[in-house]
């Protein structure tokens, strides 16, 4: 399905990712997001750095994919789409506000380095979590899961 309110957002996390489940068991991860724009101040002449914030929600894998290794102050690269939200507050107050529903969300590696370990599975989709970090120390087999000489698709 074709969505029109498409967003790429690249910036730090500001909290460590907070994952909960819904009573029906889908896994949900609410991450912050702050980009600065460099502005130059027309009054002193100096560079000035204007933070913008973001809230974005992961879903089901994803949610526990980012909960697993991300941490606060990591450079990421979220695709999304806008949700318009607005609520009333216990005085009566209306709000709103604008987040992103996380269709990906992935290390930025424009000034660091990641290790690549892969997270395996323990338990099927919208469960409990379910994380093994492959912390053994087997060695890799010496034949490939896969023939080097097949086309890739």
């Amino acid at each position: 399905m074709a969505r029109d309110n498409n967003i790429t957002i690249i910036g730090n996390l500001t909290r460590d990712p907070e994952l909960r489940f819904t009573q029906g068991g889908a896994a949900v991860t609410d991450i912050g997001v702050a980009w600065n724009e460099s502005r130059r101040n027309k009054e002193t002449q100096q560079w000035e750095d204007v933070p913008s914030y973001f809230d974005i929600t992961c879903w089901f894998d994803l949610a526990e994919n980012v909960a697993a290794t991300l941490r606060k102050g990591d450079r990421v690269v979220v695709t999304g789409n806008l949700k318009w939200e607005s609520w009333q507050t216990a005085d009566g107050e209306s709000r709103n506000k604008v987040k992103v529903i996380a269709d990906d969300v992935a290390p930025s590696l424009r000034w660091a380095t990641i290790e690549n370990g892969a997270i395996q599975r323990t338990q099927s989709r919208g469960g409990g979590g379910g994380f093994d970090t492959g912390s053994s120390s087997s060695t890799p087999s010496s034949t490939p899961a896969y023939d080097p000489n097949e086309e890739p698709f």
